[in-house]
């Protein structure tokens, strides 16, 4: 089997649409997949490690390394500084591995760019939507994080977001846990079994099969 590079995969939602349970949940069951540590200037959250949910700098450190040019995208949302190292990304994708990086539409788009300006390759873009926007308010009061002031500017802005649904390869709306979790699956395996990737990876074997193939017509020509 031929070594191939891996597929990157870019999920993005508004705020409370269940992205990062998504996510979570389809590391578990596919360990085939690995998901990218953003960096962030924001304040860590009850229950989050460092180096593990985020790699968490202040905005001094985070200034630097947007100017040592480390991040392939970045981008402010709720007054905070989100970025995705490159290095990290270009060494697993190197690898072979697929890796998911979990941002916002701003950092897709950037994301996306430098796939194709930097690497000469493409990545895949799903949107994760909620079944209305009362579902999403409620999702979102019901975390208890944040006040009301808080929800109202996260409803406000994901207004905004979902407006960037399109810009995304593949949309699945999380109604339902398990069916949402079930569709994200289908799509990371169907991007495997895909005919550019499978020609890829199985290179080698396809040739042979073709020449072995055309060995076996010869043999029976008369």
């Amino acid at each position: 089997m031929a070594s191939v590079r891996g597929q990157l995969f870019t999920v993005s939602a508004p705020s409370g649409a269940g992205k990062t349970s998504l996510v979570d949940a389809l590391l578990v069951a596919d360990q085939r997949l690995k998901v990218s540590v953003s960096h962030t200037t924001r304040p860590m959250r009850p229950g989050e490690e460092d180096g593990i949910n985020y790699h968490f700098v202040d905005a001094s450190t985070f200034a630097q390394m947007i100017n040592d040019g480390r991040f392939l995208e970045h981008a402010t949302v709720f007054g905070n500084a989100y970025g995705t190292s490159k290095d990290w990304v270009d060494r697993q994708l190197s690898l072979g591995t697929d890796v998911i990086l979990e941002i916002d539409w701003q950092g897709a788009q950037q994301t996306h760019q430098w796939l194709a300006t930097e690497l000469g390759e493409s990545g895949v873009g799903i949107f994760i939507l909620p079944p209305s926007m009362a579902a999403l308010q409620a999702r979102l009061t019901g975390r208890g994080q944040d006040d009301e002031a808080v929800i109202a500017g996260r409803m406000a802005v994901a207004v905004d977001e979902m407006r960037h649904y399109h810009q995304a390869d593949y949309i699945i709306i999380n109604d339902d846990f398990d069916t949402a979790l079930s569709d994200l699956q289908a799509v990371i395996q169907a991007q495997r079994l895909s005919r550019s990737q499978q020609q890829r990876q199985y290179k080698d074997l396809l040739a042979a099969l073709i020449e072995d193939s055309a060995q076996s017509l010869a043999l029976k020509e008369p």
